[in-house]
């Protein structure tokens, strides 16, 4: 539903853009045009990541979603260098604007934008492919308000720099999101640690509550998903130690902390040739 609305308008205001002159219109119409494209992604990156583990993907399609969520904080931060390059063209010579017209366009832009956002915030907040397609309709319901201030400034005073100035706030702000968006997602796709899960805090947990455990190493902590932690460590112990409890028990101590964890331990014995202190 968010996909048709916001294809449907994006042509409405790309033609009154167009016709009025104005940048904070054509950059909401430019912002939509990415919309309908992310919305498109993120709809096949959600169904993707549905589709069950198999030979090529063992882990799954999880990480389909936060790949959508990467590629949708990228055009956002190109689409952020976009509409601050033109609003320092337009700043230096402000072109006529049609206010009347755009105000109308803009007004039904907004009422649009907040449909389409309803749609999407309505889903999973901790869902980074349902975060990157809100957050660029988002942009879009700021570039509506920022249209109608631009028009009903013009129309009262006739400044016509409003325009590609508010544009400006709109990028910056679009900017902001953006970074968030990719750093995120990057970290994931880059297999860095979820927050919260510190080495150091683990072998401490671990050596402190588990009894016979005598130390932890290569301890590697990632994300499969945007909310899938997985964890493998090796775990030394004395030798005789039956390793299916001290399995269970490091287990259970690791999720009484952690919450659910995909988790692969390793049981060394103290003296062995390949265990570490």
């Amino acid at each position: 539903m968010a996909l048709i609305l916001t294809t449907t308008f994006m042509v409405v205001e790309g033609i009154a853009a167009i016709w009025t002159g104005s940048l904070a219109l054509l950059a909401d119409a430019a912002h939509m045009l990415t919309d309908s494209a992310s919305l498109a992604l993120a709809l096949f990156a959600d169904r993707l990541a549905r589709r069950p583990a198999d030979g090529r993907r063992t882990y799954g399609y999880g990480r389909a979603k936060v790949l959508a969520g990467f590629v949708n904080g990228l055009t956002l931060l190109a689409l952020s260098a976009w509409i601050a390059f033109e609003a320092i063209l337009r700043l230096q010579s402000p072109p006529e604007i049609k206010a009347g017209p755009m105000l109308w366009v803009a007004c039904a832009g907004l009422g649009i934008n907040v449909i389409a956002f309803a749609i999407l915030h309505g889903g999973q907040q901790d869902d980074l492919n349902v975060r990157g397609a809100a957050l660029h309709v988002l942009g879009d319901l700021l570039g509506s308000v920022a249209a109608i201030s631009a028009a009903l400034i013009i129309l009262n005073t006739g400044w016509m720099p409003i325009d590609p100035l508010l544009s400006m706030l709109v990028a910056a702000l679009l900017l902001r999101s953006a970074l968030r968006l990719t750093r995120e997602s990057g970290n994931i796709l880059l297999e860095g640690r979820p927050a919260g899960l510190d080495p150091r805090d683990i072998n401490t947990l671990l050596s402190d509550q588990v009894p016979g455990v005598l130390g932890v190493h290569h301890i590697h902590a990632w994300l499969l998903g945007d909310d899938e932690p997985a964890l493998t460590l090796h775990v030394v112990t004395a030798p005789g130690t039956e390793p299916d409890p001290l399995i269970h028990a490091v287990r259970h101590a690791l999720e009484d902390r952690y919450g659910e964890l995909h988790t692969t331990i390793q049981v060394e014995y103290a003296g062995c040739e390949h265990a570490h202190p």
